[in-house]
């Protein structure tokens, strides 16, 4: 039922006289929304790092070698790829705020399959099966957080999209810091992800009101008002453009290193460093942090230096600090090569897809495109590690990051703003500069 309010408290609405009528039914207000977004991609980090952390334990008590722990992560990557590629299609058939409440909670859904099947079941086809459930619907997840994160982006007219990805790297935080104390006070792999599932589904809830029903971007349908649907074939015909397509090779490189880390970091330190698992779990933390820091960061520096600048600077110091990482066995420069690949790594994924939405009449289908690529990488790559790690050692494998690193770098000149985003990024570019003159 409308209600009134005084103008100054509410400058939108029809006036009448010193008063003006709103609707409590309208969407969200943008710092809602924006805040809602922040809450998604905080949980989803969460989540993913319930189980990123807790790999060491969950290997030994499925008891299984390096390389059949790669298979469980391939199914992880099958899920995946199933998600990622039907994300866009899903969420132009049911719009990104009910595709996020059901992908959302089959993700915890699935993390709960996972601890139990491993610490109580010691099962791994149960384990299998959970994972294949859990990389799909966080793949699902994952594309539709970023089209939603895109939208507000476009919205508040800024691009904020690191900050969003520094919430889910925050969010890993949180998720490995309570691993790591879960681990070192003897608490299961089953009881720790049941009581995450059971915090995560009341914070999903709460957060996903303020998503608004309305279409997020230009080509993907909601239900509520907004641009008109897009055709399938018009979705996928976003593959055939090139700009896109070196974006997404952009993510592919960057998002490798983040997936890379996320997966086998902790592991290598235990296997081939000779740390305990506690302490293996604090580098992950290392890594999260210094992905968190320079995604908040980074929106400063884009809007010092620009997209390309940036990015390359980005690639060339996670090179270096995987070389480290890789060629120097000692503690300190463990510690300063998993820093510098995290901060390296911290804005590839983000910045890819503020450049997919550049053009606003395909930034749904872009996003969406760029986005399963980056995913893509994000999961099916770290499988592919395990394997090389068996039979080479998991640092050794992870020269082959450094390379996908390495073929980023040649193509980041196709990120470069385009049309508004590039009006936008001179103007701060120039109010930036006179501010450091001043």
């Amino acid at each position: 039922m409308p209600h009134l309010r005084r103008a100054h408290l509410a400058p939108r609405g029809r006036s009448i006289g010193r008063l003006v009528v709103t609707d409590t039914r309208t969407t969200p207000s943008l710092a809602h929304w924006r805040l809602a977004v922040f809450g998604v991609f905080a949980i989803n980090g969460v989540a993913m790092a319930t189980w990123f952390a807790r790999t060491p334990a969950i290997r030994d008590a499925l008891e299984v070698r390096t390389d059949q722990f790669g298979v469980l992560i391939a199914a992880m990557a099958a899920g995946s790829i199933a998600g990622l590629l039907g994300s866009s299609h899903i969420i132009a058939r049911f719009g990104t705020r009910r595709t996020l409440l059901v992908a959302l909670f089959s993700t915890l859904v699935a993390l709960a399959i996972m601890g139990v099947g491993a610490a109580t079941l010691m099962s791994f086809p149960v384990v299998f099966v959970g994972l294949a459930l859990f990389g799909a619907s966080s793949g699902i997840t994952d594309v539709a957080m970023n089209v939603e994160g895109a939208a507000v982006e476009q919205a508040q007219g800024r691009s904020i999209m690191p900050w969003f990805h520094a919430a889910w790297s925050g969010g890993t935080i949180a998720g490995s810091g309570v691993a790591a104390a879960v681990s070192a006070l003897g608490l299961g792999v089953a009881e720790h992800s049941l009581l995450i599932v059971a915090l995560l589904a009341v914070l999903a809830l709460v957060a996903l009101r303020s998503i608004p029903r309305n279409r997020a971007l230009p080509g993907l349908d909601d239900d509520g008002d907004g641009p008109a649907r897009s055709s399938f074939s018009e979705r996928m015909a976003i593959w055939r453009d090139p700009r896109t397509v070196l974006i997404g090779l952009i993510v592919l490189g960057m998002a490798f290193a983040e997936g890379s880390a996320n997966d086998w970091l902790a592991l290598a330190m235990v296997d081939e460093r000779g740390v305990d698992e506690p302490t293996g779990a604090l580098f992950f933390g290392i890594f999260a942090t210094a992905m968190a820091a320079g995604r908040v960061g980074g929106v400063w520096v884009l809007d010092r230096f620009g997209r390309v600048p940036v990015l390359r600077a980005s690639a060339l110091l996670a090179m270096a600090g995987l070389a480290l990482l890789i060629l120097v066995p000692h503690p300190v420069a463990a510690v300063i090569g998993v820093l510098a690949w995290g901060l390296g790594a911290s804005l590839g994924f983000p910045v890819g897809m503020s450049a997919a939405a550049d053009d606003p009449s395909k930034a749904a289908a872009s996003v969406a495109a760029v986005a399963t690529v980056g995913y893509f990488a994000f999961l099916v790559g770290p499988p592919v590690l395990g394997f090389i790690g068996e039979q080479f050692g998991l640092l050794s494998a992870f020269w082959l990051v450094f390379a996908l690193i390495g073929l980023a770098l040649l193509v980041i000149p196709a990120a470069r703003e385009q049309g508004a985003a590039a009006v936008k990024n001179a103007t701060a570019t120039n109010a930036a500069a006179k501010n450091a003159a001043a």
